[in-house]
């Protein structure tokens, strides 16, 4: 017999199929009895006219009378196995159910509870009744409230802006940034495209120069750059005015990008024999007949000619650091260089922004280098730190910034602090060519 309520001894039922629950109503019971008559046959699905053969029942009233034996209760019928088969000495015995009738309090502890209900306290139910206006601790807040998915859409709208109004603060003089960084891959493209299309979606007049031959500055502003294009190649070596190889970004208003094309690939070599070849760049910013509020330069990963020219044309120098070792490996190198051009041509130009990048934190390595980064270089550091997510590598597929294509994941958000962070040093600290 298995104690799991229900009994399966082909010995005592007959049958392997038909198991004899304990709760089966008996053909004898009714309301008010203890169970089946003892030695009834019919429980064991007998004729009652006729004894049962083969197990030999035991009185229990006899079994009581026993002095030496326990006491059970009357309504237990024992059966012996009397034949030759195995086991034969084994005792099974029967507790018929006997019907329970559930009192008060467990009708109650067994009531359904719904669950995340808001169960009011006495002090909150006694602060209400004398202050109509009084707001419980327990009550959940809207941020605890909404669903993931609403708070994702709250934080699309508030970067894409769709109002167009100035969330972010304007700069009084124009602030003109390198990002450089001679190691490849270390997302200064990226920076470069969403920090300008953040800024531009909060009211900023913002203006991307792609100093890079590749012109994936231009692919992810989705401005076309193939051959036959004016480009920034035509204002370095053949004097063609800033204005009219600038191209308004589409769908971005107060936007506007200077595209590069293949023909930037040999700029260096034709700019040796040029006069004043390093501030070529500078004077066709400076040339420029509108008035900017940001000028993004996207530089080639290279210490050459082009990255001269941007470091000469700025004020700011803006270096993402990726989250490894090897971005670290040549940033002395990047620094020596800057100083150099601020010695000789370019008294102004200062390292004022450091942004890290491809931060993974599930990695040691990532909090060292965000340590060593920080210790190094102070505040210069933005608190915003840019994340691995696949949404920014997938945003220029389709010719977007990650700031339009997935306003509400992580990257967006990340680089939409990390442009507000920006915004608001520049307010602090006012910069520009004119400075």
């Amino acid at each position: 017999m298995h104690d799991d309520g229900r009994y399966d001894d082909p010995r005592v039922t007959g049958s392997t199929d038909d198991p004899v629950s304990r709760e089966t109503d008996y053909p004898s019971w009714s309301p008010g009895t203890t169970g089946p008559a003892d030695g009834d046959p019919s429980l064991f699905g007998g004729d009652p006219a006729v004894p049962p053969t083969g197990p030999e029942v035991v009185d229990p009233a006899a079994v009581r009378r026993t002095p030496e034996g326990p006491t059970r209760p009357a309504n237990v019928v024992e059966v012996r196995q009397t034949s030759g088969r195995r086991n034969s000495a084994r005792a099974v015995r029967f507790e018929p159910a006997v019907p329970h009738q559930p009192g008060a309090s467990a009708v109650r502890d067994a009531a359904p509870a719904i669950a995340d209900a808001p169960v009011a306290s006495t002090d909150s139910l006694a602060a209400v009744a004398t202050d109509p206006t009084y707001v419980s601790r327990e009550t959940p807040t809207r941020e605890e409230d909404d669903p993931p998915l609403a708070m994702e859409a709250m934080r699309a709208v508030q970067i894409l802006n769709p109002s167009g109004e100035v969330t972010m603060p304007r700069p009084d003089r124009t602030r003109v940034m390198c990002v450089a960084n001679q190691k490849g891959g270390v997302g200064k493209t990226t920076t470069t495209v969403n920090l300008a299309v953040a800024l531009a979606l909060h009211g900023n007049r913002v203006l991307v120069v792609d100093l890079d031959p590749q012109g994936n500055a231009s692919t992810g502003l989705n401005v076309p750059h193939h051959t036959g294009i004016p480009d920034v190649y035509d204002c370095l070596i053949n004097s063609v005015p800033l204005a009219e190889v600038a191209q308004a970004v589409e769908g971005i208003p107060n936007l506007w990008c200077v595209p590069a094309t293949i023909d930037l690939a040999g700029a260096e070599i034709e700019l040796v024999s040029v006069v004043a070849r390093e501030s070529r760049l500078d004077r066709a910013i400076a040339a420029y007949p509108g008035e900017f509020d940001y000028v993004f330069i996207d530089c080639p990963p290279s210490l050459g000619l082009l990255t001269v020219n941007a470091l000469v044309a700025a004020q700011e120098v803006l270096i993402p650091i990726q989250c490894e070792y090897y971005a670290l490996e040549g940033l002395n190198q990047l620094i020596n260089n800057i100083n150099l051009v601020r010695q000789h041509l370019n008294p102004k130009l200062d390292v004022s922004t450091i942004l890290l990048t491809m931060y993974d934190r599930r990695t040691r390595l990532a909090d060292a280098v965000e340590q060593d980064v920080r210790n190094h270089f102070g505040d210069k550091v933005l608190q915003a730190v840019i994340p691995r997510n696949v949404r920014v590598s997938e945003a220029p597929s389709y010719g977007q910034s990650v700031m339009t294509y997935d306003p509400g994941s992580r990257g967006a958000t990340s680089y939409f602090e990390a442009a507000q962070e920006i915004a608001e040093r520049g307010v602090k600290e006012p910069v520009g060519r004119n400075a």
